[in-house]
């Protein structure tokens, strides 16, 4: 069963939670789950039937805990929706994913799609099957680094072989307390953190804004965050150090930087753990809660999957820490393909079995990977050397004087690109090229440093090197 602590026999003998759940004000409990979720699941079902398509406006309310639950329950697959995205890309992801409804809360522009409401007191106990671990359960989209996002489609089979891998890695048990402050649009708020606490029968704590403040009160003693959250939470040492009593802190979506990785086990005693994933793999690497913890690094391959680099031969690379390669993985984690997009699956998913990531990584000889970044703007070919911008990143933020920094590569008719450092900092440009060219090789310091006041990012903390130039 996916949601496997929803198990009705089991709640209605006596394995209840009170406190399962609780998201803006609101504490849910198991039964509340069950019988709230399958009064929605019966709804839908009598609406759009087994094979419709339903859109759930993502904000993090009860609303949208008990839309998808019921969509599991019922067996239709969830296309969740930013509450935050335009107008067009909205209609793009409704009309692209033929969703039939709206259910729980409704945008300003629903586009004409019938409303079904979730009624948060309602209740029913049927029981339904469950439905095939092959069918999907999530359309998740994703953009990619031309045209109109694309619909990832996401098996009830891979959650679940995802969520128990994780759960070996960081000894994730029904005990621990999950708290976080991510989107539930994406897979790190959605699939990690509320169905895999569904999974698993953990207490699950959304404290809305991820402030520090927040996750100091709400005493949980496994963590998720991404690097931004990390980052404000080093800034206010009262609020870290009351994360010294926590079990576990997690970190990823994107790359967190080696100063605050260190104030982290400074301020809470905490190494935090580190993984690698994306929407079409789901979570594929990640150190682990019995293992080593290096700043940088996102461990190696969880249960059930596979990783390998490949150069531009399409030789692998070897495994000394040092050696670039395209990062490619297969496993049981692995979506299922694009929505209507043969094409575009056909480009990352190779017949093997193998999924093209489109991210460049290092190994070293025990298995651990550091990612280099994206292929398309992370991996600099400048005077005939391949650069992981990645690198240069780490050692400007080791910089007393900078805050932020990312390096991209652009055109230069000598060189072939040029290795330019966009920082937030007070700091001298020269001094700073100079000094990354102190730690690293001459050819990898910056030819230009610009000093910026801040750096383009997306809501899950990721710069977008697309807007540096």
């Amino acid at each position: 069963m996916l949601l496997a602590s929803l198990d009705p026999a089991a709640v209605a003998a006596g394995h209840d939670l009170d406190d399962a759940v609780r998201i803006a004000g609101s504490t849910l409990s198991r039964s509340d789950l069950v019988g709230a979720g399958t009064s929605v699941a019966e709804r839908v079902g009598s609406q759009v039937g087994p094979r419709g398509r339903i859109a759930v406006l993502a904000t993090p309310t009860p609303t949208t805990v008990l839309a998808v639950i019921g969509c599991l329950i019922a067996g239709v697959p969830v296309v969740p929706v930013p509450a935050d995205v335009g107008v067009a890309e909205r209609r793009h992801i409704l009309t692209d994913s033929g969703a039939q409804a709206w259910l729980g809360e409704l945008p300003d522009e629903p586009e004409g799609l019938p409303h079904i409401p979730v009624r948060l007191h309602a209740r029913s106990w049927h029981r339904y099957a469950e439905p095939p671990p092959e069918s999907t359960a999530l359309i998740v989209y994703t953009s990619g680094t031309t045209g109109p996002p694309k619909g990832v489609l996401i098996s009830r089979r891979a959650i679940a072989a995802d969520v128990d891998a994780l759960a070996e890695a960081w000894q994730w048990t029904s005990d621990d307390t999950l708290v976080h402050g991510l989107p539930l649009f994406h897979v790190h708020g959605l699939v990690l953190g509320l169905l895999g606490s569904l999974r698993i029968g953990n207490r699950f704590v959304h404290t809305g804004k991820p402030s520090p403040e927040a996750y100091a009160a709400a005493a949980g003693s496994l963590y998720f965050g991404v690097p931004t959250v990390w980052s404000r939470v080093v800034r206010d040492p009262d609020s870290a150090r009351t994360l010294a009593s926590a079990r576990l802190l997690v970190s990823g979506s994107a790359p967190l930087p080696v100063p605050v990785f260190d104030e982290l086990v400074r301020l809470t005693g905490h190494a935090p753990v580190e993984r690698y994933g994306s929407t079409e793999s789901l979570i594929t690497l990640s150190t682990r809660a019995d293992g080593e913890r290096r700043a940088g690094w996102v461990g190696t391959p969880v249960a059930g999957t596979s990783t390998r680099l490949i150069d531009e031969a399409g030789d692998e690379v070897p495994h000394d820490g040092e050696s670039i390669g395209r990062l490619e993985v297969k496993g049981s984690t692995l979506f299922d393909g694009y929505l209507n997009r043969p094409d575009a699956t056909a480009d990352v998913l190779g017949a093997d079995g193998w999924y093209r990531t489109g991210d460049v990584a290092v190994v070293d000889a025990d298995g651990m990977h550091r990612i280099v970044g994206r292929e398309s703007v992370d991996l600099i070919k400048s005077g005939g050397y391949r650069i992981g911008a990645g690198e240069i990143e780490t050692v400007l933020l080791g910089h007393p004087d900078v805050v932020e920094a990312a390096v991209v590569g652009v055109p230069d008719d000598d060189l072939g690109q040029r290795i330019v450092a966009f920082v937030v900092g007070v700091a001298d440009p020269k001094a700073l090229s100079d000094f990354v060219a102190e730690q690293l090789s001459v050819h990898k310091r910056p030819r230009e440093v610009r000093i910026v006041e801040s750096l383009p990012r997306n809501a899950m903390g990721k710069v977008l090197k697309k807007e540096l130039s």
